[in-house]
C-alpha cells in the first residue's frame, strides 16, 4: 500500500465503525448518511479522481514533444484537488506526476521549491511554477487536436 491510499482507506474504515456504532445505538439513518458522507470524502481524497499518473521521465519527454503541461501532485492535497477539479475536461490534456508514487517526481518538486514538495508544481516548457493559478495552466495548453 502507498501513502496515497493511506488516508482514504482511513476515512472509509472511520467511516465503517462510526455507522456500525450509530446502527447499534438505533440511528440507521444517519449511520448511513455519516458512512456516504466520509466514504465519499474518502473517494475525492484518493487517486481515483486524477488522470492517470505517468513518470516523471515519461511525462517530461512526452511534455517536450507536445508541449503540455506537467502536474505533480499528491492524494490528499487540497490544492491539487481544486486544480483537478477547475480543470474540468481539460485535466486529460496535462501528464500527471504524482510525487508519492514517483521519487524522481518528488525529487523534480524539492528541486524547483527550495526542497520542499509543495504541489501542484507545474512544468511548462521545462519551468516550474508553484500553485499556479487554474486559468493560466489552461491557457498553457496547446490547441486540442483531432486525437485528443
Amino acid at each position: 500500500m502507498t501513502r496515497a491510499w493511506l488516508l482514504p482507506i482511513l476515512l472509509g474504515l472511520c467511516g465503517v465503525l462510526v455507522a456500525v456504532g450509530m446502527v447499534a445505538k438505533g440511528s440507521p439513518v444517519l449511520a448511513a448518511v455519516l458512512l456516504v458522507g466520509l466514504l465519499g470524502i474518502a473517494g475525492v481524497n484518493s487517486p481515483l479522481l486524477f488522470p492517470r499518473s505517468v513518470s516523471a521521465s515519461e511525462a517530461m519527454r512526452r511534455s517536450a514533444e507536445d508541449g503540455r503541461p506537467v502536474v505533480y501532485w499528491r492524494a490528499g492535497c487540497p490544492f491539487c484537488m481544486s486544480l483537478r477539479v477547475r480543470l474540468g475536461r481539460d485535466a486529460r490534456r496535462v501528464y500527471w506526476v504524482d510525487i508519492w508514487r514517483d521519487p524522481e517526481g518528488a525529487a523534480e518538486v524539492r528541486a524547483a521549491n527550495d526542497g520542499n514538495e509543495t504541489v501542484p508544481t507545474v512544468f511548462v516548457a521545462g519551468r516550474p511554477h508553484t500553485n499556479p493559478d487554474v486559468e493560466w495552466v489552461r491557457g498553457q495548453l496547446p490547441p486540442p487536436s483531432s486525437r485528443s
